[in-house]
């Protein structure tokens, strides 16, 4: 047996992780231990394998994986855009219930918040063609992707969410500070309004 062929036989689940990164999905360590933990122990050769076929393979230790596509068709970048919508009407609705944003995997996502986030963004949901029940079901999507588990009743978001929630607090942080200096453009421009008037008197 040559390198090659020993590397690949310790590779036991090349073809299970293959087919989740490749259907686009993210792995999670919460929802699938196994796979992950087999990820974990051969991390290095499976990222080295993947990237001599072409995959870009990232592991966020966190506790997610996922391919990094350069490119994506139009289908998945719709998927991705309203996944984006889903993700950030829930942050945005928790953070005003004052809930902390970096625990969203204790969340109950059920029927009852969905609905309350939707009514608390109708108008931009409605504009992007997701009435109530589109919204609600875009949850499927997620699950089949990896950021989401479904149980009885509810969701659970995963560690994969962490993609969305890290962009969704940069737009924060940067709308804050657009408004900081805004706001400090137009002090500056009181202040000197009041020194021309004092100059004039």
């Amino acid at each position: 047996m040559n390198a090659l062929e020993t590397q690949l036989a310790s590779l036991t689940a090349l073809s299970d992780l293959f087919s989740v990164f490749n259907g686009g999905k993210h792995l999670n360590r919460v929802a699938e231990p196994a796979l992950w933990a087999e990820l974990e122990r051969e991390q290095e050769n499976y990222q080295a394998l993947f990237s001599a076929l072409g995959f870009e393979l990232k592991v966020d230790q966190r506790g997610y994986a996922w391919f990094q596509l350069e490119e994506a068709n139009g289908q998945v970048n719709k998927t991705s855009r309203r996944l984006a919508l889903l993700w950030m009407c829930l942050f945005d609705t928790q953070a005003d219930e004052g809930k902390p944003l970096s625990r969203f995997m204790d969340w109950r996502v059920d029927n009852a918040l969905l609905t309350k986030a939707h009514e608390r963004h109708k108008d931009l949901l409605e504009a992007e063609g997701l009435a109530l029940d589109g919204f609600i079901g875009l949850l499927e999507s997620a699950v089949k992707l990896g950021f989401a588990m479904s149980h009885d009743g509810h969701w659970q978001l995963l560690p994969a969410v962490y993609r969305y929630l890290e962009h969704f607090e940069s737009l924060v942080t940067s709308s804050d500070n657009l408004l900081v200096a805004q706001q400090g453009e137009e002090e500056d421009e009181t202040l000197e309004a009041e020194q021309d008037e004092e100059e004039e008197a």
